[in-house]
Order: C-alpha cells, then structure tokens, then sequence
C-alpha cells in the first residue's frame, strides 16, 4: 500500500489518500488538544501509544462483530482504514456523572447513570460542537431515524465491549465519544479513534484520571498517563 496525497489534517491526526481508492493512511500525530482546539501542545509520543490503544481496540471490536472502518496498523504511528463519508455527529455515551453533564445538571462526580446516557453533539468548530438531539439532526437531513436506530444499537454494543474490558484492568468506563461513517457500499462502520483521546477513564483503585483530563486540567505528562493504559490492556483479557 502506497500513501499518496494529503487529505485532511484535524486536531490529532493527518490522513492520507493511498493508490486504494477505497483505502486512507492515517498518521496520528504528537499532539493535544482541548477547548475545541483552542489550546494545542506537542506532546512527544503520544502519537505511537494513541495509534497503538486505538489499533487493538478496533481489532478487538472488529472480531467481536462490531462493523469499523479498521483494516490495519504498518508502523508505530499509522493506520490504514475503509474509506468513510463520515457522519458530523459525535455520538456519546455516558456510564457515569463528569464533565459537562455534571456542571448541567449539578450531580454528584461518577454518579452511576442507569441507563446509560446518549447524546448528540453536531461537529463544527465554528459552533463549538452544539448539542443536537434527534429531531434536530432528522429535521436537518443529518441522517434519518434508521441510522440513528443503528448508531444507538453499535454505541451500545461497544460500550457493554469496552465497559467490560476496562473493567478487567481495574478502570472505570466514565463517558466516551463515538463517529461513525458509511463505506461506498453503504454500510454504516464505526469510525474515527478509540483511545483516551475521546475515553474518559478513572482509575479505580486511586479514583486518577487516565486520560485527557491530565491534559485538560494540567495534572502532569500526558504519555506515561496513555502508556499506563495500554499496558493495561496489554496484560488485560482480550475477548470478553
């Protein structure tokens, strides 16, 4: 496979069109961000171990049936991938009280949330990723009620997966977030990273967070936070 032209740069990853029509180069980059973009740091390494937490996940979900757009990782920072036209829809899901939710509502921090908690955030920076409901996003032709019926069910089916597999190696699945796309033949694939990137996760021993919240909130080096977690995973159950 040969990388070719430079599609798209986005907030932590390049991707590249390849002499596969049906096939993108991703390069995940050594850098974070927050506030929308607004706050940027090169952060050396953190590309590798985020291609490498992603990669086994996507594998993982892939064998476990769950459609992605994963086809495989050639270097420590690359990943090829099906070619997507990507829905602009960040679809989260929330196990426990944090973050936004928490400061909306004024709940208790890591409130268990039963059931878990969907929500839609349309994708633009220039409107800082509005929350959108459904009626909203079938109004808008975003996607119509069937698609959303499938990103509901595969949001569900991963987080019982990751919820699962985090809870092996002593972390708590707080929230994440989800992107899906449709191949050229129309299947509807579960796309993007899967990493602490768009995990949040908490240590259930010490109550730390293991992901970009280090970032966020300026708690200390982001990688050794990131290769903690890999190594988890590493020694972890790989099917559950």
């Amino acid at each position: 496979m040969k990388r070719m032209a430079l599609r798209y740069t986005g907030k932590a990853k390049k991707m590249y069109e390849t002499d596969d029509p049906d096939v993108l180069w991703v390069e995940y980059m050594d850098q974070a961000t927050a506030l929308n973009g607004k706050k940027k740091v090169h952060i050396d390494g953190k590309g590798a171990v985020n291609r490498r937490i992603s990669a086994m996940l996507f594998a993982e979900l892939t064998d476990a049936g769950v459609p992605t757009h994963y086809l495989s990782a050639p270097d420590e920072t690359t990943m090829l991938v099906k070619k997507a036209t990507m829905l602009p829809l960040e679809a989260v899901v929330r196990n426990y009280v944090s973050g936004s939710f928490e400061r909306k509502f004024a709940l208790t921090h890591l409130m268990p949330l039963t059931p878990a908690v969907h929500e839609f955030y349309f994708k633009s920076d220039a409107l800082d990723d509005p929350f959108i409901n459904d009626e909203q996003i079938i109004a808008l032709k975003i996607a119509d009620a069937a698609t959303l019926k499938q990103v509901h069910a595969l949001s569900d089916t991963v987080n019982t997966y990751l919820s699962r597999r985090f809870a092996a190696i002593g972390i708590k699945l707080v929230d994440f977030k989800l992107e899906f796309g449709r191949l050229s033949n129309g299947m509807l694939v579960l796309a993007d990273e899967l990493s602490p990137d768009n995990f949040r996760l908490v240590d259930e021993a010490t109550g730390e967070s293991l992901d970009k919240d280090v970032f966020r909130k300026n708690e200390g080096p982001l990688t050794p936070v990131y290769e903690e977690v890999f190594a988890r995973l590493q020694k972890g159950v790989q099917h559950v």
